[in-house]
C-alpha cells in the first residue's frame, strides 16, 4: 500500500533516536535488561514549583484554546528570559510559542523555504534538521566537521559552502549530538562571513543553553549584524526536564514570527494551555533552581569520559555542554567482534544493543558516519554498568 502514500512521506526518514528507543523498548518487553542511552531526555523529575503551577492552572480552569502564538504573559516571561539570559530584546510580537521546539523549527522551515533553497547544516547536526528542511522542499547542505575541531564548523568551511541558492544556516550550541559549544570568538568568525551575504538567515537552536559546563552561553543574535536575520529557538524540555510538556518558542524578526503564527494557526493552533502556564513558572525562576541538574550532568560527563577512556578504540574529545558524548569509533570498522563484522557506525550501535544490551544511536543519523551518540542522561549506576558492558563485548 506504500504506493498510495505521498512522495513526501515515502522519502522521509524515521527519527533514528526514536527508532532506537522503540527497539530498546521492544527488547525490554521481551525480558532483556536494556540500558537506554539513546534518548535525549533528562532523567530528573520536574521541579515541584513547576508542578504546582500546573495544578494551579487546572484549578483556575485554563482549559480553553489559547492564542495561537501563546498566552501574552507567557510571551512576556519568554521576553524577560531572553533579556536576562541572552541579552536579547524581543517584543511580544516577535515571539511564538509552539508545541515543542521541533514544531518551532518546522514552522520556520515551512514559512522560509521554497523549492531548491539550500540550508547549511554543520555536521553533526540534530537528527531532524535534514528531514524538516526536505519536507519544506529545501536542500540540506552538510558541512562535515571532525572530532579534531570539536565538531565545530570554521568560517572557511562556511564560506566554501555558500552558493547563490543558500537561504539559511541551522545549528545548535550547545550541540546535539556532539555537546560542542561555540564561544563568542567562534560565532564572530561565522558572523563575519555571513555579513558578506546579507540574504542568508540563521536558525540558532539554543535548547541546551543552560546545560553548559564552560559557562557564558553566547547567542549569535547578539553578534554585530546578526539580530535582524537570526531566529533564536528554545524551549523548556532539557533544562527543566519538561520533555513531555511540549513547549518550545522562538524569538526573531516580527515578519517571521507573524508568518509562523499564520502557519501554526492552520496546523495545531495554540500549545497546551496547562503546559504554557507551568512554563511561566519555569522561566520566571532563577537559574539556580535547576543548577543541581547541571552539576549532576557535569559529573556524569566526566565519569563517562573516564570509563570510555579505558576502552581501546574510542577516540574522545571533551564536550562542553548538553548531555552527550560523541566518540569516533571508526577504528572498529572492518573488524569482526565476536563473529559480527563491523562495517559502519550503524553496525556498531546495533552490536552494542544486541551483545551488550546498551542502546546508543548511530552517528550516521546526525550526518557523521564515524561516531555514535551516547546520552548520559541516566543514573551513575546505569552509566557504570553500561560502560562495563560495552568494555566487556569489545
Amino acid at each position: 500500500m506504500k504506493n498510495h502514500l505521498s512522495d513526501r512521506i515515502n522519502s522521509m526518514s524515521t527519527s533514528a533516536t526514536l527508532a532506537m528507543a522503540a527497539k530498546a523498548r521492544e527488547l525490554k518487553n521481551e525480558g532483556k535488561d536494556i540500558i537506554g542511552l539513546s534518548l535525549g531526555e533528562p532523567d530528573f523529575n520536574i521541579p515541584d514549583f513547576i508542578k504546582e503551577a500546573a495544578k494551579e492552572a487546572i484549578d483556575q480552569n485554563y482549559s480553553s484554546y489559547s492564542p495561537v502564538d501563546g498566552y501574552a504573559d507567557l510571551k512576556q516571561a519568554i521576553a524577560n528570559k531572553f533579556k536576562r539570559d541572552n541579552g536579547l530584546t524581543y517584543g511580544l510580537n516577535q515571539i511564538v510559542v509552539s508545541t515543542g521546539a521541533k514544531q518551532s523549527l518546522a514552522n520556520i522551515a515551512m514559512v522560509m523555504l521554497n523549492d531548491g533553497d539550500e540550508v547549511i547544516l554543520p555536521a553533526p547536526y540534530w537528527v531532524s534538521y535534514s528531514d524538516i528542511v526536505k519536507l519544506a522542499q529545501g536542500v540540506p547542505v552538510e558541512v562535515p566537521t571532525s572530532i579534531d575541531t570539536d565538531f565545530k564548523m570554521t568560517p572557511e568551511q562556511l564560506e566554501k559552502s555558500i552558493t547563490p541558492k543558500t537561504k539559511m544556516m541551522w545549528f545548535s550550541s550547545p550541540c546535539n549530538p556532539s555537546g560542542s559549544v561555540y564561544n563568542k570568538e567562534e560565532l564572530e568568525g561565522l558572523a563575519k562571513v555571513l555579513r558578506k551575504h546579507p540574504n542568508i538567515f540563521v536558525v540558532s537552536d539554543e535548547i541546551y543553553e543552560h546545560i553548559n559546563f564552560r559557562g557564558g552561553h553566547v547567542s549569535i543574535a547578539n553578534i554585530e549584524g546578526m539580530y535582524d536575520r537570526t531566529i533564536t529557538v528554545n524551549g523548556v524540555s532539557k533544562a527543566f526536564a519538561m520533555t513531555g510538556w511540549r513547549i518550545g518558542y522562538i524569538g526573531g524578526p516580527e515578519w517571521i514570527a507573524k508568518a509562523c503564527t499564520k502557519f501554526q494557526g492552520q496546523i495545531t493552533s495554540g500549545a497546551n494551555s496547562i503546559a504554557q502556564r507551568a512554563t511561566i513558572a519555569a522561566l520566571n525562576a532563577p537559574i539556580s533552581s535547576i543548577k543541581f541538574m547541571i552539576d549532576e550532568f557535569h559529573k556524569r560527563r566526566d565519569l563517562v569520559l573516564e570509563l570510555l577512556g579505558e576502552i581501546k578504540g574510542f577516540n574522545l574529545n571533551v564536550p562542553e555542554g548538553a548531555f552527550y558524548v560523541f566518540p569516533d569509533i571508526s577504528s572498529f570498522f572492518g573488524k569482526t567482534l565476536n563473529g559480527t563484522l563491523i562495517n559502519n557506525a550503524s553496525d556498531f550501535a546495533l552490536y552494542l544493543l544486541e551483545k551488550a544490551n546498551v542502546a546508543t544511536v548511530t552517528g550516521e543519523a546526525f550526518g557523521n558516519d564515524n561516531c555514535i551518540r551516547i546520552s548520559y542522561a541516566a543514573s551513575e549506576k546505569e552509566l557504570r554498568e553500561a560502560m562495563a558492558r560495552i568494555k566487556a563485548v569489545l
